[in-house]
């Protein structure tokens, strides 16, 4: 029996992928000179971790490439080199490099060699290149006589194995550093009937030979402390000595008969990592101890019901209400508690932010501080992996148009360094993410001119700074004078609204010239349940978002009016709503057909009103949603579907769609479509 490595795989991936986050998060905090010793030794732990974990599953090319790395940041460490900005931004290309190089090998695709090869070229140049001054007094200090080398005595705990150390590799480790001689200890090998597979019997005496400092020994065997019994000597000072021929067979033999239970099997590495659509998420014990008790009182609830169902009789229908009752409370506190599992803090979308900033700050010759704040606020998980991208697009622009260069802000009577803060937090069933900064604000003139240039406003037509504001969201409108890679090419406001809405929330700004500008995104807290309104329109029932919803009114005579070419407006107070009437959409036969025996559902999309007419509202109630695009087509003007308590089948109305259906009527076959789906 063989312990298949691979299944730690994944573990691995995600330990190593927070490990690359903290080692760039801690180089970006470090400054010119002597860094904070718990900051480069957290950078150097996940460096050496990283290199330990590839050494150990086989995947030696990054175990390579981190060698060199983690020689580096072990000078700074150490305090034999100084830190500059040119190995910091050196570290940094590193880890960039790592996280593409990991990525590859998770993926079993070809991992880009050129890119790796010209950074390990740039290190190879600063660990070549001259000494800091404490190096060079440590030089001219009196030279002690080292020893020749080392001997180790390393016997592991039988349970060294199943940690996913490996002996093999660490012996390869210490033959990289001299010469090396090994003997195998295997008196403690039992019966072959009484052999665990699993556990680790045997013991080495070592003999390293060489200009090998004690701190390179120790590290190799940093990670088995606790894990064995370790002796390390110095050896007595012998010239040229070199180990018998016979000895450094024997060494490779020994290390052959390591147990293979440990050594990865690169056809099942390649089989696994071709595997890794399959992602997951870290729980705290706390949560999955939750789930446990909330089941363990579903069983209970479960057994009383059964029982009640067995010997049932109309004296006992109390019992049966009082369990149900009990059934719907542990069903709510179960769905509760399986939806915080999936609750991630926004600490992971913020995360990327550090060095986006750090890296086109320094590119556009600008001063930026990055505030922030809230990190812990929790969404769901699939809202944070597709609100990264509308974020990045936010940032860019601030830092692209909205902050200004030092000698700008100074001309303006500011501080060199702009502020750029991103802040999370909950409103109700929502979750509220602002990016603000506090540089020159949009230019509403600019906005304007380009406006009006590119025919979206009539000449001379006046509009409110709100107005003028939206406008940044029109398709391909951008007011950069010069395309870059950065911004200007009128690809990315309307992205970020379009994308921001297709989950379901919205994304304002506000600004004040010379002051600065602030975008809020509001979006649910999850996309696999949500609060919704049910409504009756003819004969089918239809849940609406309660998020959208922003009133409900009874229509009286006279405050509808028709207006040519944009069908009916309702008087709503200062403004006028266009009316939807469902039942034409959908090709329904409504219970009338006058406005008046109906009501109408006030919606909001984009800060546009619409009223929808329905017949009837219903309750409100949370609904689990399915997607129709995965179990049956795509359907315009429907976000999904959701069973209701009566195990009918209710779609979910999609308030953009539903503008999109009324600008452009369906097909009568169309319409059919949409009420039989």
């Amino acid at each position: 029996m063989s312990i298949d490595v691979s299944q730690f795989h994944q573990v691995f991936f995600e330990e190593s992928f927070e490990g690359l986050d903290a080692m760039e998060m801690g180089l970006l905090s470090m400054q010119e000179g002597s860094p904070d010793a718990e900051t480069i030794n957290t950078i150097f732990r996940a460096a050496h971790s990283i290199k330990g974990g590839a050494g150990t599953f086989g995947f030696s090319q990054v175990s390579e490439f981190t060698h060199g790395l983690e020689t580096l940041l072990d000078q700074m460490r150490n305090g034999e080199r100084d830190v500059s900005q040119q190995a910091i931004n050196t570290l940094l290309q590193s880890v960039d490099v790592l996280r593409e190089m990991l990525t590859a090998v998770q993926q079993g695709a070809e991992i880009d060699k050129a890119s790796a090869e010209m950074v390990s070229h740039e290190l190879e140049a600063l660990l070549q290149s001259g000494t800091t001054a404490a190096s060079q007094q440590e030089a001219e200090a009196p030279v002690l006589t080292k020893p020749s080398g080392w001997h180790i005595y390393f016997k592991p705990h039988p349970h060294l194995l199943q940690t996913g150390n490996d002996p093999v590799r660490m012996l390869h480790e210490l033959a990289e550093l001299g010469e090396l001689s090994v003997q195998m200890e295997s008196s403690a090998l039992p019966a072959f009937s009484d052999l665990e597979p699993e556990d680790c019997y045997l013991a080495w005496t070592i003999e390293l030979r060489g200009d090998v400092a004690l701190e390179q020994v120790n590290e190799i065997f940093e990670w088995v402390e606790g894990d064995c019994e370790l002796a390390i000597t110095a050896l007595p000072d012998e010239a040229d000595h070199k180990p018998a021929e016979a000895e450094v067979e024997a060494a490779h033999d020994e290390m052959a008969t390591v147990p293979a239970a440990v050594a990865p099997n690169p056809a099942e590495t390649k089989k696994v990592t071709a595997e890794t659509a399959m992602s997951s998420i870290r729980v705290g014990t706390d949560k999955v101890d939750s789930l446990i008790n909330l089941v363990g009182e579903l069983v209970i609830t479960q057994s009383m019901l059964s029982q009640l169902g067995e010997n049932f009789d109309p004296s006992r229908l109390q019992q049966l209400v009082d369990g149900l009752e009990q059934l719907e409370r542990n069903t709510r506190e179960l769905q509760e508690g399986i939806m915080r599992i999936r609750m991630l803090p926004i600490s992971f979308a913020f995360n990327r932010f550090p060095r986006l900033v750090h890296d086109l700050s320094a590119k556009m010759g600008k001063q930026v501080e990055l505030k922030l704040t809230g990190e812990q606020t929790e969404l769901d998980k699939t809202v944070m992996e597709k609100i990264g991208d509308p974020l990045v697009h936010l940032v860019r622009n601030s830092l692209d148009h909205g902050l200004e260069t030092p000698e700008k802000r100074r001309a303006a009577g500011k501080t060199e360094t702009g502020l750029l803060h991103l802040n999370a937090y909950h409103q109700g069933g929502t979750i509220v993410i602002e990016i603000s900064d506090d540089g020159a604000g949009l230019n509403e003139d600019k906005i304007l001119s380009k406006a009006i240039e590119r025919g979206l406003v009539a000449s001379g037509e006046s509009l409110s700074p709100e107005k003028i504001h939206e406008l940044i969201f029109m398709p391909g409108f951008s007011t950069a004078d010069v395309v870059s890679d950065v911004s200007g090419r009128g690809v990315g406001m309307d992205v970020v609204r379009k994308n921001i809405n297709s989950l379901g929330g919205s994304v304002e700004v506000s600004s004040t010239a010379g002051v600065g500008s602030t975008f809020t995104i509001r979006l649910p807290l999850t996309l696999a349940i949500m609060d919704g309104q049910t409504i009756q329109v003819g004969d089918q029932r239809y849940i609406i978002p309660l998020i959208s919803i922003i009133e409900s009114v009874e229509i009286k005579p006279g405050t509808v009016k028709q207006v040519t070419g944009k069908g009916e407006v309702y008087s709503l107070r200062d403004e006028y709503v266009p009316i939807i009437r469902l039942y034409d959409l959908f090709n329904l036969t409504p219970r009338s057909d006058r406005l008046e025996d109906g009501l109408l559902v006030v919606v909001e999309f984009e800060d546009r009103k619409v009223g929808l007419l329905v017949d009837e509202l219903l309750a409100q109630q949370q609904v689990v949603i399915k997607s129709l695009e995965s179990n049956y087509r795509k359907v315009t003007g429907m976000a999904g579907a959701t069973i209701l308590g009566d195990g009918t089948v209710a779609l979910i109305l999609d308030i953009s769609g539903l503008l999109t259906l009324y600008r452009n009527p369906p097909q009568q076959s169309a319409a059919k479509t949409i009420r039989a789906a």
